[in-house]
């Protein structure tokens, strides 16, 4: 149970962090947003320095990895949502539930049981029904944006899935340590293959990026530990950080005054019903 109640605080934290990418990304570019977040972030780990090193060698290549795949995520992600509604964004991302659900059994041999089987037709039924053409139409939203979103959560489904493989030979914090180290080092590369300027004075007033790195760092912490739990099993999981949709949903509602809140509603509603039954 514990896993669990770790897995949905993860949820309600990645949602929060949907809005304030969002508003962080008002007064900063993309890239701009990214590295700083990124480096606020590794700063926050770098306590856990001492048990980082005690890492086996052999395992920070699929560490590195793991990065590398977060890091095209990311920067997929965070051009989707600057350029879509963050309740449809938040919707539309549920759709890691059939990827990481797939790989789950394919990788990992977990157990498809009836209520997963259940719950994952809800979820996918939801997230259709929230991505039919009329909808994303009123919301003038290109498919490029979409494609960006939906390859942003294939790429998370591989991490998710990576996630229960490495915490079985590292900490929490040994993880969050490496993987945040790669990171950085993926962002300084581009920075200096692309010659992008970055306003680093600007990004660093942007508090909206304090509050996306602090935010993030609770939340990974807490997915780390939570996959660490021999009992916890990565389809599960995938269903119950889709809680974050709920999240997004009022924020479109309350703070961006977003259209089709009521519809996105039902669709959420119709996830979260297969989320409970999932997990049941």
């Amino acid at each position: 149970m514990w896993w669990i109640l770790l897995v949905l605080l993860y949820g309600l934290l990645k949602g929060g962090r949907e809005i304030v990418k969002k508003k962080s990304l008002e007064k900063n570019s993309v890239l701009e947003v990214l590295i700083i977040y990124t480096l606020l972030s590794f700063i926050f780990v770098l306590p856990g320095i001492k048990s980082a090193m005690g890492v086996d060698v052999r395992i920070l290549l699929p560490i590195a990895l793991k990065s590398l795949v977060i890091f095209i995520a990311w920067i997929l992600s965070f051009r989707a949502i600057k350029q879509m509604p963050v309740s449809l964004y938040g919707v539309i991302d549920l759709s890691r539930v059939v990827f990481a659900s797939a790989l789950g059994i394919l990788v990992l041999r977990e157990e498809l049981t009836l209520t997963v089987i259940i719950g994952s037709v809800l979820v996918c039924i939801g997230v259709l029904l929230c991505e039919r053409r009329k909808n994303l139409k009123d919301e003038k939203v290109s498919f490029k944006i979409v494609a960006f979103t939906m390859i942003s959560c294939f790429c998370n489904a591989i991490s998710g899935v990576m996630d229960k493989v490495l915490t079985k030979h590292v900490n929490s914090t040994q993880l969050q340590f490496w993987y945040m180290l790669f990171l950085v080092l993926y962002y300084i590369i581009y920075i200096i293959v692309t010659r992008e300027k970055i306003q680093f004075k600007s990004a660093l007033k942007n508090y909206w990026i304090w509050i996306l790195a602090i935010m993030f760092v609770i939340g990974d912490k807490a997915l780390f530990i939570a996959n660490r739990m021999p009992e916890s099993r990565v389809t599960v999981m995938t269903l119950v950080k889709q809680s974050c949709c709920i999240v997004t949903i009022l924020a479109g509602k309350f703070i961006f005054k977003e259209k089709n809140i009521a519809y996105k509603l039902v669709c959420a509603g119709i996830i979260i019903t297969g989320i409970v039954i999932a997990v049941l």
